[in-house]
């Protein structure tokens, strides 16, 4: 099966479904041919009109708000940036391994090549003791014919002996050879990705310097209540719209009515460790009220999901920045917004505790924060009674 059929099918069973269903809907025992074939078509359906939904939704806020769109471009920028950023850092960590093991096992080469040496130099010397005439001495001398056989096998042993040291050796030898080029290729490497991030630096001031630009445009436009109100208005009127055109597009297709998120009420962990600094239901500025909660965390926090699910929304949204959206059957899904980075796609299917995103301010947030919303038939609720611990 095709990776590109084996994404699609993730997609398209529901959250909880048993491993039989997966099995069948891919075409195994129980599947014909042209309901492979439907299923197929409407998995690749109802990515396309996810994507619809996204760029609809996209193309509509940046019709209604230009510095939104630019703070979308700015901000995408800074993540791509991060993005790349610790993509080095991972690489430059492997790289630092691999050289740090070929250092060491260079280190026991020269080490076993001292040691055979010696061992080769003590037999060397013991030859040159008994002289190059020795088995000739011994064969002329001899009254015994089998002690005389029985010394010529034991210098046979000793001739083999040396060869086989003389063989380790010029192994060794080579085997350092190719270590030092392969040091060397690593030092080149580090070199290179240590440039890279250098650039990469560069890059990322000169993106949160757009940002910053774009952020004090908004904080100037945002001076009159009525300015601050409508856009608090325009970017949950574009919320809105998501979670509703994603909803219909869910809909369409199979869901799981058996999901047990229902029953999970009072025993969810955290999306991620911070603290509390706006509640479901306050009074936010211009007067609306917050559908989540507002944790504060630190920058490059993992957010995690709360429970299995699949991604159905990973994308930048006017308000929320970053914004990572999960089914969990049942009609319940769950909301991530202000990401730094975005680690997972649509379509994607995850457990509970699967990192989706690193924590940060996009949005046009002051300082990291997470927003987490639950929404159920497209209704907003209150996330904290379903936690088991009062506080993340």
């Amino acid at each position: 099966m095709s990776a590109v059929l084996v994404l699609l099918l993730a997609l398209s069973v529901p959250a909880g479904l048993p491993a039989v269903a997966l099995a069948q809907a891919a075409g195994g025992k129980g599947g014909s041919q042209p309901e492979r074939a439907r299923a197929e078509a409407d998995l690749r359906q109802i990515q396309k009109e996810i994507e619809r939904v996204r760029g609809q939704v996209s193309r509509d806020a940046a019709e209604r708000d230009l510095l939104a769109s630019d703070l979308r471009r700015a901000e995408q920028s800074v993540s791509g940036v991060r993005g790349e950023m610790s993509r080095l850092r991972r690489e430059r960590a492997e790289r630092a391994r691999r050289r740090a093991g070929l250092a060491r096992e260079r280190a026991e080469r020269e080490a076993a090549l001292a040691g055979e040496r010696e061992a080769l130099a003590a037999q060397l010397r013991a030859a040159h003791r008994i002289g190059r005439d020795e088995p000739l001495k011994l064969l002329l001398n001899q009254r015994d014919p089998a002690r005389a056989g029985r010394m010529f096998a034991y210098y046979s042993y000793f001739g083999r002996a040396r060869a086989e040291q003389i063989a380790r050796i010029e192994g060794h030898v080579a085997r350092i050879t190719e270590l030092d080029a392969d040091l060397a290729g690593e030092e080149t490497r580090l070199a290179e990705l240590e440039q890279a991030r250098v650039a990469e630096l560069g890059k990322l001031e000169q993106a949160r310097a757009q940002r910053g630009q774009v952020l004090a445009s908004l904080t100037a436009e945002s001076r009159s209540r009525s300015a601050q109100l409508q856009r608090l208005q325009r970017q949950q009127g574009a919320l809105e719209k998501l979670v509703r055109e994603l909803r219909r597009t869910i809909e369409k297709f199979p869901t799981d009515t058996r999901s047990a998120f229902a029953q999970l009420r009072g025993k969810l962990a955290w999306p991620a460790s911070g603290r509390i600094v706006a509640r479901y239901g306050e009074t936010r500025a211009g007067g609306l009220r917050w559908d989540g909660m507002l944790l504060a965390t630190e920058r490059g926090a993992a957010v995690r999901a709360i429970y299995q699910g699949r991604v159905v929304y990973a994308d930048w949204l006017a308000g929320l920045g970053l914004l990572v959206i999960v089914d969990h059957g049942g009609g319940y899904i769950s909301l991530y917004g202000h990401n730094d980075e975005l680690h997972r796609k649509v379509g994607e299917r995850i457990n509970a505790g699967d990192s989706l995103a690193a924590a940060g301010d996009s949005g046009g947030r002051s300082q990291p924060e997470l927003y987490f919303a639950l929404r159920r038939g497209g209704r907003a609720i209150d996330p904290r009674p379903w936690f088991r611990n009062p506080q993340p």
